[in-house]
């Protein structure tokens, strides 16, 4: 079954910083593009950011611009999203997703992690 896992999320200080992974199992990362999602408590799940399979990313939400950086690492078949300078509003479950090009619609995906929970909070 192909299959992507999210890990990494938690409980952090504002300031803070996580590293959530998102690892594939199945399938090889190496030709996808990968998205990040999340989705608020009450609120609809929205694009964060992607990553091509050649490395470059595109941020689609305009506050985490700055705060967030994607990477990949294909050997570990494991993409990465390094969350710094955390805030409240951060708080949501983080899912990551595969597509072929990048896209901030949820609909354009393939393959869906089950999500990690991202608690910012004092």
């Amino acid at each position: 079954q192909l299959q992507l896992v999210e890990s990494g999320g938690g409980l952090v200080q504002p300031g803070g910083s996580l590293r959530l992974s998102c690892a594939a199992s199945g399938f090889t990362l190496d030709y996808y593009a990968i998205g990040w999602f999340r989705q608020a408590p009450g609120k609809e799940r929205e694009g964060v950011s992607c990553i091509r399979s050649g490395g470059s990313s595109t941020t689609f939400l305009d506050s985490v611009k700055g705060r967030f950086t994607n990477s990949r690492d294909n050997a570990r078949n494991t993409v990465y999203l390094q969350m710094n300078s955390l805030k409240p509003e951060d708080t949501a479950v983080y899912y990551c997703a595969a597509t072929r090009g990048c896209t901030p619609h949820s609909s354009t995906y393939y393959y869906w992690g089950q999500g990690t929970q991202v608690t910012v909070s004092s």
